[in-house]
């Protein structure tokens, strides 16, 4: 498992993932300070479709612009370390 962090818009978000040999297999949100709505409901929504695109090439929530750029570069992050 690697670990990454990025900064969101309330401060840092923690992620951990495992790749495999089909690339990113599973993402965890370890921690991250922000607000329920819209932030946290955004690493969320964001965690699914990382993992169903299995890539980080996917697009920000609206409204939750800050924290949808920490979380994806908490996995790039992550991956970097994994590479």
């Amino acid at each position: 498992m690697f670990e990454g962090s990025g900064r969101g818009y309330r401060g840092l978000i923690h992620v951990r993932l495992q790749t495999g040999p089909a690339g990113i297999e599973d993402i965890v949100i370890v921690s991250h300070s922000e607000s329920a709505f819209p932030g946290a409901a955004a690493l969320e929504e964001l965690l699914e479709a990382v993992l169903e695109h299995g890539s980080t090439d996917v697009d920000t929530v609206s409204g939750a612009t800050f924290s949808s750029r920490g979380f994806l570069e908490a996995v790039e992050n992550a991956l970097r370390k994994a590479r």
